[in-house]
Parts: structure tokens; sequence; C-alpha cells
């Protein structure tokens, strides 16, 4: 069940289902002819240390118009239909997936273009926690400087 309902963004606990995700870009597509996504998931290691799980928290209502905000600004850059961002939050394990961004457009340059800055910018502006659990314990992380790198290429 989604903490929250927007038509584009959805931050929940529970678990999705990638082909509904794509099925639903795809759903009364006569204009738009690309389709890209992108799902993350909990990697098993980090920086040479044995991850055993994911937590992630988030604050609710600054997290949605943030979410608004990076997908407004790439509906501005790009000419793109459909999107849509899921992002989980709780406690996640080794292969979970954790976020979803799925794009659509006329052509696959702008698709792939949004997809991107979305990605990029969900990282460094959406206001997520982590804390990543280790063979060597607890430990908040921070925003990697190559994510901020990249998002200051847009």
């Amino acid at each position: 069940m989604p903490i929250t309902e927007h038509p584009e963004i959805s931050i929940q606990t529970a678990d999705f289902s990638l082909a509904d995700e794509v099925a639903l870009l795809e759903q009364d597509n006569a204009v738009d002819g690309a389709v890209v996504t992108f799902t993350g998931r909990v990697r098993n290691q980090n920086e040479g240390k044995s991850v055993t799980s994911l937590t992630l928290e988030h604050y609710p209502g600054m997290t949605e118009k943030s979410l608004a905000s990076i997908i407004s600004q790439a509906k501005q850059r790009w000419r793109i239909g459909r999107v849509k961002v899921i992002h989980r939050v709780g406690e996640l394990f080794i292969g979970d997936q954790i976020v979803f961004v799925g794009v659509t457009s006329k052509h696959r340059k702008d698709a792939y273009a949004a997809n991107e800055f979305i990605m990029d910018y969900l990282k460094i502006k959406a206001p997520f926690w982590k804390k990543e659990t280790s063979e060597a314990g607890e430990n908040w992380l921070d925003a990697k400087g190559s994510d901020e790198d990249k998002a200051a290429q847009w």
C-alpha cells in the first residue's frame, strides 16, 4: 500500500511489479513510441563492505514535493509523456527493488535523457535518508561525490 498517492509519484513500503509499471506506462500510448525505465536494487556490498540490509527513511510531504519538482523540471527540458517514480522506504534486503523511474516520449532520446536526469536528481535532491547495515554495523550514508558530479552535468 503506497504511503502517498500522486499520479506520477509513489512512496511505499511494499514491493512493486516492474511488468505492471511498464504496462501502465504503455497503456493507451498512441503518441509515445519510447518507454525507458530504470530499476535500482539493494546491492550486497558497498565500498568493500558486505551489506545485509538498507533502511530508507523520508520526510513525508517534503519528499513528494521534491519529486514533483524534479519531474516538472524534466517535463520542461524534454518532450516527454508519462512519468512514474516509485521509491520504497523501510528496511530492504539484498536484491530488493528500491526505486523505479519510467518515462515515455515520442522518441527515445528524450525518454533516455529525462529518465537519467530524474534518477540523478533524485539521488541528491530528494529527502531520503539511507542507513546501511553491514558486517561492520550500521552507518548512515551521505550522498556520493560522484552522484553530485553527475547531477551537476545537467
